[in-house]
């Protein structure tokens, strides 16, 4: 069994030993940790009280072997009974406490080559698998050990069984021992942080993708960092509505799924000039399309971008296969002038328009040709020098009365 597989064996089984369904991602991480943590300390504890017996240091090798004894239970208990919070108090207290009982035994700080170095991993341990706010009390605690220790120096052992040379072999192993498991931890820690925002932020990334897809980009931006009611006044906009003809029989002869594949082919290529034209796509209702400009973001050619969009919708459906087979046609409307703007509802947001701008374009939309985008005069007054325009002459439209309106043909020459 290699090396790698022994890790990722122990890995599995820390991340098993105590785990709930219900536990939060942070939560969970911290179980895992601390049971790794806890196999690590084990094993420290077993080394340093074999070397200890081995030296000849009976009561100072009793304590690391307590040390792994104690830990080994209080890891079986947490397997048993999932009670994280006494699992945890129990493995920070054992390793504040044990090492400063060892220091003690051996005569200080030199002779025991300063041991109670490995206090320093509860505090810091605190850090990783408590509350960070609990951390300093910790600290404190280490340090009151560490000062403890200087005034009850004078009263220890002067002597222990401990060579030099092995003394000089303990100081490097107590600060590698103690910096390589802080490392590792931290190492961890972090890594599984990492790799948690790494995944926070594709998820949110989604979510901003998601809201992008529903609401304009400005209003989403308010809607993240404000709580208020969004409504705005434009002095200048145009709305654009395209209808399919005859679309509602033509669909009751076809599958669902080639009907839903029709309309998406087609709003697909809608969606695609809304971006090119930087205009603002407000909705679809079955097979109509609604566009507007000039908000949420106003712009002086409002009218003439939406002309070109219309006359774009008008060459795609013309030219398509999949329309041109089941002879689709549109009619257009497109009205001029100012709007209210604003988002309702609160769990489905809406960006909406409101005004008789937004009424006129739909009846100019319904009252029209197919084949024909209907605009009205405010539209005309707009556009009527860059494109041609024919007019139709005056219509009756319900809730308006007789309104004149033109036919928009094309872009005149020199005109994109």
């Amino acid at each position: 069994m290699t090396q790698s597989t022994i890790v990722r064996k122990l890995t599995a089984l820390a991340a098993r030993l105590g785990a709930d369904p219900a536990d939060s991602d942070d939560l969970r991480l911290q179980k895992r940790l601390l049971v790794g943590g806890s196999f690590m300390f084990i094993l420290a504890g077993a080394v340093w009280g074999v070397a200890y017996l081995l030296l000849g240091e009976t009561l100072a090798g009793s304590i690391p072997i307590s040390y792994l004894v104690i830990s080994s239970l209080s890891v079986a208990l947490f397997a048993v009974t999932h009670r994280y919070r006494f699992f945890r108090f129990s493995q920070l207290l054992l390793i504040l406490l044990l090492p400063f009982l060892l220091q003690v035994t051996l005569g200080g700080f030199i002779n025991s080559s300063a041991v109670i170095l490995w206090s320093l991993l509860c505090p810091f341990g605190a850090l990783i698998f408590d509350e960070p706010r609990h951390a300093p009390w910790w600290f404190l605690a280490y340090l009151g050990l560490v000062i403890v220790s200087g005034l009850i120096q004078p009263y220890v052992r002067v002597v222990n069984n401990l060579l030099p040379g092995v003394a000089i072999l303990f100081f490097v192993a107590n600060i590698g021992g103690v910096s390589g498991i802080a490392v590792i931890l931290l190492y961890s820690f972090i890594g599984q942080k990492n790799m948690a925002l790494r995944l926070l932020r594709i998820e949110q990334g989604k979510s901003e993708g998601l809201l992008l897809n529903i609401l304009p980009k400005e209003i989403a931006a308010i809607l993240k960092n404000e709580r208020r009611i969004i409504a705005d006044h434009f002095d200048g906009a145009s709305i654009l509505f395209a209808d399919m003809v005859n679309f509602t029989p033509l669909s009751a002869s076809m599958a669902p799924e080639e009907m839903v594949n029709l309309l998406d082919e087609v709003f697909t290529y809608f969606d695609s000039l809304v971006e090119k034209y930087d205009v603002e796509k407000i909705r679809t209702i079955g097979d109509s399309y609604m566009v507007a400009a000039g908000v949420p973001r106003p712009r002086r050619d409002h009218a003439q971008v939406l002309a070109h969009m219309a006359l774009d919708i008008q060459s795609y459906v013309l030219a398509n296969p999949a329309c041109v087979s089941r002879k689709l046609n549109l009619r257009i409307g497109i009205s001029s002038g100012p709007v209210v703007a604003g988002v309702i509802g609160r769990k489905k947001f809406q960006y909406d328009l409101w005004g008789d701008v937004v009424n006129t374009a739909s009846r100019m939309e319904s009252h029209g040709v197919p084949g024909h985008i209907q605009i009205t005069r405010e539209t005309y007054e707009l556009i009527k020098d860059e494109f041609t325009c024919e007019p139709r002459g005056k219509v009756t439209v319900k809730g308006k009365g007789e309104m004149e309106t033109w036919y928009l043909v094309g872009a005149k020459d020199g005109q994109i």
